[in-house]
């Protein structure tokens, strides 16, 4: 692979990492603390992200019909991926309660903010309109397939139908869904956004992906790390065979350039911050959800790096 490959692969990832570093540095430091981090990170997730989302879709005019094999796609290798693993991981983790945490930390990825950052950095903003509708339904695959292994492996709380219906519910009022499914329906309705709303709206949109990776960097903790091998199994999980074999089947199924990219970096990127939370309100172990966090936040910045390095040398995204 040539120096101009390894240069592309760095300049996906290494702006992450700097600004993962910065968040983590002032933490330490004090700048910043854990309200500062509960305070932004409710902003992005309630306000800034939505804006971006919102404003790339109506401004780049984008179609559902469009996004539909690329999306079928990310949802169909989602659910064989979760399949997989609700084969293999019991015969690997021990105790059982363990298990359904692993398994969601394995296939669910955090494309809200790592991910969209690395398709940003790959492929610049034209990618917004692409990675926006796929976030939005494999997220949405993403909270059932985590609510049924979770349920699956835990004796939680309340019947299989009461879980369901609240994640239903949470699923229905995600403001990331809320703000893509809004903008799809003005796309498609071609109504006229005023100028005015549009420069104040990216004033916000702006703002996302530094503010969130600050946080990202301020939350990892190596404080709570113990028991390594479930760990150490869902690190594998996530950053080697599940963006493996996805990158492999969209390759088979004739998938190349943005859109295989986007496949890969958002497959790529680390376990979802989200998994943790699901899995302390469900019973499950949170300390494994969030050592599997911080493993996989860091790794994947070398496995994404090399896996985009690939992808580039063999002209395929």
């Amino acid at each position: 692979m040539t120096l101009e490959v390894f240069r592309f692969a760095l300049s996906i990832t290494a702006p992450i990492f700097i600004v993962l570093f910065i968040g983590t540095l002032l933490m330490r430091l004090q700048v910043i603390n854990d309200a500062f981090v509960a305070s932004a990170t409710k902003l992005v997730f309630n306000v800034t992200l939505p804006a971006l989302l919102f404003l790339n879709i109506v401004t780049a005019d984008v179609h559902v019909r469009e996004s539909l094999g690329l999306v079928g796609f990310g949802v169909a290798a989602t659910l064989v991926i979760y399949l997989l693993l609700e084969l293999i991981i019991p015969k690997l983790v021990t105790p059982a309660a363990d298990r359904g945490v692993v398994i969601q930390g394995s296939f669910r990825s955090n494309m809200g903010i790592i991910g969209l950052a690395y398709c940003v950095n790959a492929y610049g903003e034209a990618v917004y309109s692409t990675a926006a509708v796929y976030l939005a339904i494999v997220t949405i695959a993403y909270n059932v397939l985590s609510v049924i292994t979770l349920t699956r492996w835990l004796s939680a709380s309340g019947s299989v139908a009461e879980i369901s219906k609240s994640v239903l519910w949470g699923v229905a009022k995600n403001p990331l869904i809320i703000a893509i499914a809004a903008a799809l329906l003005v796309s498609a309705m071609r109504l006229p956004i005023p100028p005015l709303a549009i420069k104040t709206g990216n004033y916000f949109a702006q703002m996302t992906l530094p503010l969130a990776l600050l946080c990202a960097g301020a939350s990892l903790s190596f404080k709570a790390m113990g028991d390594m091998k479930n760990t150490l199994i869902t690190t594998i999980g996530k950053l080697l065979v599940a963006p493996l074999l996805i990158t492999l089947a969209a390759v088979a199924f004739g998938f190349q350039g943005m859109e295989l990219g986007t496949i890969f970096l958002m497959s790529s990127a680390p376990s979802a911050s989200v998994s943790y939370v699901m899995a302390r309100a469900m019973g499950g172990n949170a300390t494994l959800a969030a050592n599997a966090i911080v493993m996989t936040t860091l790794l994947s910045l070398i496995t994404t790096s090399l896996g985009a390095a690939l992808l580039r040398a063999f002209q395929l995204s």
